[in-house]
């Protein structure tokens, strides 16, 4: 097997493709060909020794990835070789071959290619569980999705509308403003060349959304909060632009509004049952043409360092998906 190793966290240039010895799956693990891996922004992070998580040296990056099983642990009896399924394990996506839990393998209906498969669990689960979940968002209500051209960004769009939402999509240019509208966004708003909270305002009539969905953080925090409707939710989702912002404690209770922390990953531990009912149910609203991946491009595992650097441009819109 082949796979882009990590030997030491200090950035793109530093992952080298390596011939490695093929794995076998020991108890609770399977073994996995990859046909297709995404990139997601904790790919990034984590090698660049910036993530929470910090994978013991060395590792080989890529959290989510879709493949057939070729073989299977001693003690795994849920899934078997040749069966299909996608997986987000944290570390391993970007090569030809990896070891997975098989706790974590999501097994994949006929009809679910790869591609969508390897871009889908992260931002649905994550957009699902924000939304509905902590922010039990309701039919009629106003959401405001930041990044809203981004992976977690557009399935956030999706699974808004198919609540009966009306979506607020804010975005850095015209083109991915128009990519949200394409996804059934209402309203969108330039924040490169509109003013954030004067776009919001007259988008919501004065009263400003009843759930802000921010995987952006930095500088639009603050005047999104600012422009939140009375009772309104605003999910802490992540932090892309990079700084971690602040917020005067006065805001919440001016707006008797809540600040509400998004961990999806640790949802999925604390809470497997209810995990695993949410996963089904997004993939029969995949089967029934409910949501689907925005796919940027598709692009050859062996082109991970390009792949990098368009995503750390931001000229990504959607997921960006590696292939082998």
């Amino acid at each position: 097997m082949h796979a882009w190793l990590c030997t030491e966290p200090t950035g793109v240039d530093a992952l080298k493709w390596t011939e490695l010895p093929t794995p076998v799956p020991g108890p609770g693990e399977v073994l996995i060909k990859i046909e297709a891996a995404s990139l997601n922004f904790p790919d990034l992070l984590i090698v660049q020794n910036k993530y929470q998580m910090k994978p013991a040296l060395p590792f080989v990056p890529g959290s989510e990835y879709a493949g057939v099983v070729e073989a299977v642990g001693p003690d795994v009896t849920h899934l078997s070789p040749g069966q299909r399924v996608a997986c987000l394990s944290g570390t391993g996506g970007f090569g030809t071959h990896t070891l997975a839990p098989a706790a974590l393998c999501m097994p994949l209906p006929k009809g679910f290619p790869p591609v969508d498969a390897a871009a889908f669990i992260m931002i649905y689960a994550t957009s699902w569980h924000a939304l509905i979940d902590r922010a039990m968002l309701q039919a009629g209500e106003t959401v405001l999705v930041l990044g809203a051209a981004g992976g977690v960004g557009t399935a956030a769009i999706q699974i808004a509308k198919a609540m009966g939402a009306k979506v607020l999509a804010a975005a850095s240019t015209d083109e991915k403003c128009a990519l949200c509208q394409s996804l059934g966004a209402d309203a969108t708003i330039n924040y490169t060349t509109q003013d954030l909270r004067d776009a919001i305002k007259q988008a919501t009539g004065g009263k400003g959304p009843d759930v802000i969905y921010d995987p952006v953080g930095g500088e639009f925090t603050e005047p999104a909060f600012r422009s939140i409707a009375w009772r309104g939710r605003y999910l802490v989702v992540g932090f892309a632009s990079g700084p971690i912002p602040s917020l005067p404690l006065n805001l919440p209770l001016l707006k008797g509004a809540s600040l509400v922390g998004v961990f999806w990953g640790e949802f999925a531990k604390r809470e497997p049952k209810a995990n695993a009912a949410m996963m089904a149910t997004l993939a029969d609203w995949y089967a029934q043409g409910r949501i689907k991946p925005v796919i940027d491009r598709t692009m050859p595992m062996a082109e991970l360092p390009a792949a990098f650097e368009r995503m750390g441009s931001r000229a990504v819109k959607g997921k960006l998906v590696l292939v082998n």
